[in-house]
Formats: C-alpha cells, structure tokens, sequence
C-alpha cells in the first residue's frame, strides 16, 4: 500500500475543498478548508524530493491549466492530471509530464457510461495512460458514480463486475468516497473494503481521512491492495497529521 499525494487547484490556486460542496452555478457554497498563494509547482517538487509518485493534480473548474502544467513540469512522470478530461486536451497534459490522465465525466452520457467515448479516449492516450474515477455516493445502499463536479448521479455502481469490466480499458482507478471527502471525519470503510477485494488494477481511494491510522485502517480493510489519498488532514494543507510522518509511514510500508 502507497500513500498518494494531491494538488487540488482553483482558480490557478493550490486549494482543498469539501468535494461535495463544489458547484461553478454557486461557488459561494463552495467549502474551503485551505488556499494557499504557494504554486503547484511547491507542492510537486516537495512530492518528488520525498519519491511520491501516482499522485493527482485535479483541476477543480476552469482557469487551472498554467498551474496544473507547472506542477506536471515540477515532478514528470509523478503525477496524473485529472479534471475536465477530453481526448482534445489529454495530450497536452501529457506532453507537460503527467504520467496518467484521469477521467469521469468525459464518459459519461444521460447518466449512463458511453462505451464509444470511452474507447476514444483508449484509443487517443493508450491503456496504460490512462486512470478511470469512479468517485461515489451512496445512494439505496448502492456507491453510484457521480459526475459533474460530483453533482449528478450515474446509473453505474460500484460492483465487483463493474471494476472487471472496467479494469480493461484502463491502467488504474481514483475513488473518492465523495460524502466524507474532504471533511475529516473518517473514511467510508465499506467502500474501502470492496475496492480491496474487487478491483484487479491499482486502485487509490481518497475521503475522509484525518489520522495518521487511517493509513493503518485502510491497509488493513483494504488488504493491502488500495492506496490512500490523504488531503485536508495534512500539516501541509493547515491540517493536523504530519506530512513527515505519512511520508515515514509510506517508505516503511510501500
């Protein structure tokens, strides 16, 4: 099991958010646990001095690209480029020095996963480049994917079958456990433990964290076999588990 780092950005700033609070029709109900006038690029190189790599750099709304690109630029090959993903702009975040694009909402139609759009973006950046999010929220005892800035509900769970099926046109998965992202308040342990017994690829979750044992509980829950997102609870982030001590965890564990 890895520790996965983040660089949330908004507005061209180095941000962490309560995900499901997003919206760019009522960014005042947007909320922030953290904005810094740090660059990307800062927080990409401390990554890549301390050997983190796999970690994400999401684009939280328009006006992120320079910042993104920096940060890419600052550790090539470390991180995934996520956020408004299309086959239009997926290379050029690669030629910038991401190692992964992610996409969700790209293919996605009506609610429904659009097979041929998924297959376009196979078809632009290869199998191997590419890391599917399937960001959720439970709904009728259900994890359904969740799209447009995690406001719209897909018909697709989170099943066993779907992460086989999936698995095949992608190098890994990004899980956000959307109802407690961001809030600290513990993840959501269920859906860790499914991740681990079902998912035949890589797969990081990311949601909730808030203590340095929770790298702990999803290495247990998970098996070994998801990684962990740690973001708003990070020292580094104006939160109060220790970068250091994650990273410490991380090189004994990884």
């Amino acid at each position: 099991m890895r520790f996965r780092p983040c660089i949330d950005l908004r507005n061209g700033h180095v941000v962490q958010i309560v995900g499901g609070t997003l919206s760019d029709d009522h960014s005042e109900n947007t909320i922030t646990n953290f904005e810094t006038e740090q660059s990307s690029a800062h927080f990409a190189h401390l990554y890549k001095t301390d050997h983190l790599f796999g970690g994400h750099v999401i684009a939280l709304g328009p006006h992120n690209e320079q910042a993104a690109c920096q940060a890419l630029e600052a550790h090539p090959q470390g991180l995934h480029m996520g956020g408004g993903i299309t086959p239009d702009n997926a290379k050029t975040y690669l030629n910038a020095g991401a190692s992964h694009v992610i996409v969700t909402s790209y293919v996605f139609r009506n609610g429904q996963l659009d097979k041929d759009r998924l297959q376009n973006l196979v078809n632009t950046v290869g199998k191997k480049q590419l890391v599917l999010d399937l960001s959720c929220r439970k709904r009728d005892n259900h994890y359904l994917v969740v799209t447009d800035r995690w406001q719209k509900f897909t018909k697709l769970a989170v099943t066993e079958q779907t992460l086989s099926e999936l698995a095949t046109s992608c190098d890994e998965f990004l899980v956000h456990g959307v109802d407690v992202e961001g809030k600290r308040t513990g993840i959501e342990e269920p859906l860790v433990e499914m991740l681990g017994k079902w998912s035949p690829i890589p797969v990081t979750y990311a949601g909730g964290a808030h203590t340095l044992a929770d790298l702990d509980r999803v290495n247990t829950l998970g098996q070994g076999r998801v990684d962990l997102t740690i973001g708003s609870a990070l020292d580094i982030f104006g939160g109060n588990v220790p970068y250091k001590d994650v990273v410490a965890w991380h090189n004994k564990h990884a």
